[in-house]
Parts: C-alpha cells; sequence; structure tokens
C-alpha cells in the first residue's frame, strides 16, 4: 500500500505499530518503536522554540513538521525562515485531523481504521502559505485545532542552507531584535572617502542596550537581507569567516585575510576578497555612524543588522548604497633642474601629489629617495605612461626622449599615516644628487666587544671619499617599535640634538673587500639601551641614513 508523500512520517509509525499489534508486544518491541521514534522525532520534527540550520541539496525538497496540540481554544505561532544564500521555495502545508492520530501513533494505539481513515482524509490537507525569493520572511498563524503542519524546503539553484525558527510563545519576547516601523538606512553626508549613515533605533535596542548591538557591512558588490547571507557570500569568495558578526569580537577567530582594528569601543574587521574589500563595524548602540577610509569615485553598499549577542540572532535593515565624491585635481608643483623637494603625503587627506618638469635636455634622470612609509611613483611623458613602481629605498630612473618633453610625476601613498619621498630631476648624470652607496646600509654591533659602558659597531663604506657621523640615543624597552617606526631616513644630523652626536670621520677604500670601518663607542651606561645611527654624506652635501641599530650595554662586567 502506498503512501501520500505529506503522511510519510505517520506511515513510519502507522507501520512500526501494526508490526506490533500482531502480536503481544514484548520489551524488546516496545524499546524499538520507542528508539524509531525517537530517531524520527530528531530528524523530522521542527523544534519549538530554537532556531534550526537546515541544508538543501539541488533540487531535493527537505520537510520538517511540527504538532499543535488542542489544549487552548486559539494557538498562536510564528514561523521566520532565512536564506543564507540563493533564493528559495519553501511551504506551510496543514492536516486539520492528524495531530490526535500522531499522538495515538506515539502511545501505540493506531489500529487498521485509523490507518484507513488517515489515507482516505487527503480533503483535509491544504497549503496555507508559499514564498519563493531570498528574504526574510515570517509568517504568522493562528490555530483553532490539532493539526499536524509541514514545512516544505526547495533550492532550485545550487547546494544551500538556509535557518528555520518556529515558535508558539509570544510573550515572552522575541529570538530576533525588532525593527523600527522605518527600518530604512539614510545617507546623510557623503565626502571623497566617507560617507556618514543613521537609522532609526530598534526597540529592543532601546530595552536591552547591553545585549543588543548595531553592526554595519560595507562592500562594493550588493546589499544583503541578512547576515547570514552576508556570511555565505564572504565564504564564497574564498575564504572563511568567523561564525557570525556580532561573535566576531576575538582575534583568535580571525583569518590571515582579515584585519581587525579596535578604536573607540569600535570593532572593525576587515575581509580581503577577490571582489575587494567586505568591512564589518560593530558600533554598540550608537545610531550615527561615518564610514571612513572609503576610495573616492567608488560606489559602496551599506547595511546595518541588529544583533543579539546572547543568541547570536540578527535582523536586517533596509540597505541601501552611496558613491563617494570623486578624488580632487592633486596639486602640480614644477621641478627645477637639480633641486631636490621633499614631498609628504597624508594618507587620509591627500594621499596622491604631482610634480611637473619640463626638460632642457634628451636625456634626464630622476631620483627618489623613500623617506618614511611607502609611496607609489607614476611617471608619464607627454601623457603616456613611462614609469609606474613602488619606491624601495633609493631609485635613479633614466629615460630618454626630446628636448620640451613634459614630465608628469605623480605621487601616491599606499598607507593611512603619513609618508614622504625625496625627488630630484637632472639632466647631469655626471652629478648625481645622492652619494654612492654601499652594498648594504645596515650597521653591525659585536656582542663580543660589548660591555657595560662601551658598545663596538661597524659598516660599509664606498669607494668615494664621504663623510661619516655617528649619533647615539638613549630609549626606553617601550620605545623601541615607536623610533623604528618613526624614522625619517631622508633626515639629517641637522634633526638630531648635539648631545646625540658622536663624531664625525672621512673614510672610504679602493677595494670594496676592505671598505669597511668600525666604531667604539664609549662612556654609556651599564645594561642600557641605546639606538645607533649613521649617516653618509656625499659632495652633494645629501645625507643618507643607515638603518637604525638597538643595542643594550652589558648589565654586570
Amino acid at each position: 500500500m502506498s503512501c501520500p508523500w505529506f503522511y510519510l512520517p505517520l506511515c513510519f509509525l502507522t507501520a512500526t505499530c501494526l508490526c506490533h499489534s500482531l502480536k503481544a508486544p514484548t520489551a524488546s518491541s516496545q524499546q524499538n518503536f520507542k528508539s524509531g521514534l525517537f530517531n524520527f522525532y530528531h530528524s523530522l520534527i521542527l523544534a519549538d522554540g530554537k532556531e534550526t540550520t537546515v541544508h538543501l541539496l539541488k533540487d531535493i525538497p527537505k520537510r520538517y513538521y511540527f504538532v499543535l496540540e488542542e489544549d487552548r481554544a486559539l494557538v498562536p505561532f510564528t514561523i521566520t525562515v532565512t536564506p543564507c544564500d540563493v533564493p528559495i521555495e519553501w511551504s506551510i502545508f496543514v492536516h486539520r485531523a492528524s495531530a490526535s492520530l500522531l499522538g495515538k501513533a506515539a502511545q501505540g494505539e493506531l489500529n487498521t481504521q485509523d490507518v484507513s481513515r488517515f489515507q482516505k482524509a487527503t480533503s483535509m490537507v491544504s497549503a496555507i502559505f508559499n514564498y519563493k525569493g531570498n528574504s526574510v520572511e515570517t509568517y504568522v498563524g493562528m490555530s483553532s485545532q490539532s493539526a499536524l503542519y509541514m514545512l516544505e524546503f526547495l533550492s532550485t539553484e545550487r547546494d544551500t542552507h538556509i535557518t528555520v525558527y518556529l515558535t508558539t510563545d509570544t510573550t515572552s519576547g522575541h529570538l530576533y531584535p525588532e525593527l523600527p516601523l522605518d527600518p530604512r538606512i539614510d545617507v546623510i553626508g557623503i565626502g571623497h572617502t566617507t560617507v556618514t549613515l543613521t537609522w532609526k533605533h530598534s526597540p529592543s535596542a532601546l530595552q536591552h542596550r547591553e545585549s543588543i548591538h548595531y553592526c554595519l557591512l560595507v562592500n562594493e558588490k550588493h546589499n544583503y537581507k541578512s547576515l547570514c547571507a552576508a556570511e555565505t557570500a564572504i565564504r564564497f569568495s574564498g575564504m572563511k569567516m568567523p561564525p557570525a558578526l556580532a561573535l566576531s569580537l576575538s582575534p583568535y577567530l580571525l583569518e590571515p585575510q582579515q584585519v581587525m582594528v579596535l578604536s573607540n569601543s569600535e570593532l572593525s574587521i576587515i575581509n580581503k576578497v577577490s571582489s575587494g574589500e567586505v568591512r564589518q563595524i560593530c558600533m554598540g548602540t550608537k545610531n550615527t555612524y561615518t564610514v571612513p577610509n572609503l576610495s573616492p569615485s567608488t560606489q559602496y553598499y551599506f547595511d546595518v543588522f541588529v544583533v543579539n549577542l546572547l543568541t547570536n540572532a540578527s535582523a536586517a535593515y533596509t540597505g541601501t548604497f552611496a558613491r563617494t565624491l570623486e578624488e580632487p585635481e592633486p596639486k602640480v608643483m614644477k621641478l627645477k633642474d637639480g633641486k631636490a623637494v621633499q614631498v609628504v603625503l597624508n594618507g587620509k587627506k591627500q594621499k596622491s601629489y604631482s610634480l611637473q618638469y619640463q626638460a632642457r635636455h634628451k636625456k634626464v634622470q630622476f631620483a627618489f629617495q623613500l623617506c618614511r612609509g611607502q609611496v607609489q611613483f607614476h611617471i608619464t611623458k607627454n601623457g603616456k605612461t613611462v614609469a609606474s613602481e613602488n619606491i624601495l629605498g633609493l631609485r635613479y630612473l633614466s629615460l630618454k626622449g626630446k628636448v620640451l618633453d613634459t614630465y608628469l610625476v605623480q605621487l601616491r601613498s599606499k598607507e593611512e599615516s603619513n609618508s614622504s619621498v625625496k625627488v630630484q630631476v637632472s639632466p647631469h648624470f655626471h652629478k648625481p644628487l645622492f652619494p654612492l652607496l654601499p652594498e648594504s646600509l645596515k650597521i653591525k654591533s659585536f656582542s663580543k666587544l660589548r660591555t657595560c659602558n662601551s658598545v663596538t659597531i661597524a659598516w660599509l663604506g664606498t669607494q668615494e671619499q664621504s663623510k661619516y657621523c655617528v649619533y647615539k640615543k638613549r630609549i626606553e624597552d617601550d620605545q623601541v617599535w615607536m623610533e623604528l617606526q618613526n624614522t625619517d631616513t631622508c633626515s639629517g644630523p641637522e634633526s638630531r640634538h648635539k648631545s646625540e652626536k658622536v663624531l664625525c670621520k672621512y673614510f672610504y677604500d679602493i677595494n670594496l673587500q676592505r671598505a669597511v670601518t668600525t666604531e667604539t663607542i664609549k662612556g654609556l651606561d651599564a645594561g642600557t639601551l641605546y639606538l645607533f645611527d649613521v649617516y653618509l654624506i656625499g659632495p652633494s652635501g645629501i645625507p643618507v641614513r643607515y638603518h637604525s641599530k638597538v643595542v643594550r650595554t652589558r648589565k654586570k662586567c
């Protein structure tokens, strides 16, 4: 005897009961029935008051059931379904007389007449709801008699997953935070690199400030209708994500492609994905926020989620989008033959700077010295690109053209903090701006020659007679990182305090293998950290700073 698809759970129980109705039930048979009933409930019955994750295979429907008993006149219930990826189809069916039969089956009391009556009662099955799409949808119903409900889910595009929440308790609050009557996000300010947003408070956030927070998602692709959908999209981009935005508060959850920034009680997580950055910001209960560090002339999509930190449940505001203003034309400064200029780039306000040069000779030479940060240069000649690269240390670039060719040098900072670079252009190749440099700008210290009051250092020289000046500075342990990070390699001895100067001397050697000099600095304090710097000053007077060296004197001798 065939079994209609809607009755599969009852047919399963019916077959079990009929088998045991032929003979007196034994202890083992009763145990087998209970075991089957237990497996049935845990695989098909939808839990009340708990969010359930349902995994769907493409084109294969999946069904869940729940029963509403007639223990009171009216039984209210709500069902919320959240698609986490592609659009799905889902429906609700109800069988008005099947709940009592299910109860009899659970007690082992079904007989042949019950089964026959149940299978013939197809007229009592009706569809009460149907939806297709990828929005979060909630069905609110009221049951006036015992009934068996079935939810059917189907994905026709690809394998996916959804979350389903059923509750019959409408008096003890909501799993999902409430949205305001107007759930739109308003754009109240647009700049070159910023967008300011505001939204109306969630009633849940006003009542439970400690457990309800707002989280903002920023990306360049499209809006997301749920936090679940946003997380899935980032996973499909080729990286892992923390389990949920609200719980991404621990650094150990971050992947290598993620950067976490915590400042002013705001948590930002930047996910590096193939389609650009996906930025997450959790700002507590503030309902106005200015998104910083955006790219000019770029369209961004903004989604706000109100998140229950205790249950990890969330509700999505209606997303919006905005395009940042075009970047203002960079300032253009004219370069003069042989004159060096130092350009400071503010990573937040002015990330680029332009220099113009009109050639008086066919051959020109550009020199770039990176002073701080990370800077990229882009050179065009009469509007056509001739060179573009990142500056690493000291870079000479020789170009050929015609007299009166116009060169435009565009400098761009690659960091949020300040960057600076020194630039010179000259037609005189035999008069370089910077001195001849050694193979390495590292300073070496000798541990065996280190004492309680002296340190011996060494550095490489060149075949050109040059001046070397040594400086020392006493520092504390917590100053090391800051001193090394904030070093301006273009600054010369004039930026140092007179008390820090150790000595200046001239040195060179025709044989590069012997072009090494050492110096023992005395009069130091025991067990103390010192920062040592060496400046190389060539014929042009432009200094080049060696890499700073930190050395600690011995505590006991």
